[in-house]
């Protein structure tokens, strides 16, 4: 029997607040998940006993059994095919993806049904799915192991995508993903899973919405995922040079969130984009010209972009001079023919 999920499911939270990491904070709401939603299983390569390669998963199985958390042979295409099974048939499966480029064999799979299989039947069968898939650079790794493949999976009709920054929205973002009843990939920057933060279990988080991570009036800095954490940095960095820098928290890529960025831009009057993926057709490339065709009467200059560059990932002893760092972002918002009161430019 096929169940169509129409709902968005919203369980009674306990208010719990606590200081943890970002991977701490996706394991307690798989835990949570899990706990309050019997159709809900976890399952992927070494997500059991181990715990999963970045441990996201530890403790699961041990606390909910094999049958709620469990292994899975070494065949992403038949990971995420089970997945589609599952979730036609009333489930809500949760997968792993290990690495970024590892779920490339899946992708035929995610293309071509976990999108399509809602329009393809005008709703009445759904995809309560996710597909968790740690992404983008910042560990030492290599090409199959620090891809930011986030273009694909928003470029695609029926998906929705997802990136956090901080513990809270991990936390929060990914029990929407999961209440959800549509499929959801749900991008992890494994560079910030043991970075730090104060956990709120009883915030929940609204698909399809930007963040205002600080304020400013300067310049509008727009970032998500990993990039988040280096436009603050930025941030702080040009407020001593005498710049108010604003930073928005994209982490919605598909659905986009263009009211919030809007009006952030609009206040504004500049604005630049950062990602840690190649620029060349790329969700920064995305960003960049929506904001282009809404702000354009509003803007004091080009809206600039800071990515990776358009180059296979860089080697570990590299990977410094590939990723976007505080002096591109500085170098960036000077480029943006500041004008000082008289309106001569200051450059």
């Amino acid at each position: 029997m096929t169940i169509a999920h129409d709902d968005i499911r919203v369980d009674e939270r306990s208010t719990s607040v606590s200081t943890m990491s970002m991977a701490a904070a996706l394991n307690l709401a798989l835990a949570d998940a899990i706990q309050s939603d019997p159709e809900v299983v976890v399952f992927g390569e070494d997500v059991g006993a181990l715990g999963g390669v970045f441990r996201i998963t530890d403790g699961l199985t041990a606390r909910f059994g094999e049958e709620r958390c469990f292994d899975t042979p070494l065949a992403e295409s038949g990971i995420v095919g089970t997945a589609v099974g599952m979730a036609m048939n009333g489930m809500r499966p949760v997968v792993e993806l290990q690495f970024d480029a590892f779920a490339l064999p899946a992708f035929e799979q995610i293309v071509s049904h976990v999108a399509k299989l809602g329009n393809r039947t005008r709703g009445v069968v759904r995809m309560p799915l996710v597909i968790r898939i740690p992404f983008g650079g910042g560990i030492g790794g290599v090409e199959h192991h620090c891809d930011s493949s986030e273009a694909y999976y928003a470029h695609t009709p029926g998906l929705t995508v997802l990136s956090p920054s901080t513990p809270q929205d991990a936390y929060s973002m990914l029990r929407a993903a999961i209440a959800s009843p549509d499929p959801v990939i749900f991008l992890e920057p494994k560079k910030l899973y043991w970075t730090k933060g104060e956990v709120d279990t009883s915030v929940s988080a609204e698909i399809g919405t930007a963040r205002i991570a600080r304020d400013g009036t300067d310049v509008t800095l727009l970032a998500y995922g990993a990039s988040v954490p280096l436009a603050l940095e930025a941030a702080e960095v040009a407020a001593s040079e005498g710049r108010s820098v604003q930073v928005v928290d994209i982490r919605s890529l598909s659905p986009f969130d263009d009211a919030t960025v809007t009006a952030a831009v609009r206040a504004t009057g500049r604005a630049v984009v950062i990602a840690e993926a190649p620029g060349y057709a790329s969700v920064a490339s995305e960003i960049q010209a929506r904001v282009f065709e809404r702000c354009f009467e509003y803007l004091e200059a080009p809206v600039r972009r800071v990515t990776g560059f358009d180059t296979p990932f860089a080697p570990p002893k590299l990977e410094h001079w590939y990723l976007p760092d505080v002096d591109r972002v500085l170098d960036a918002i000077d480029s943006l023919h500041w004008e000082d009161e008289c309106g001569e430019d200051e450059s």
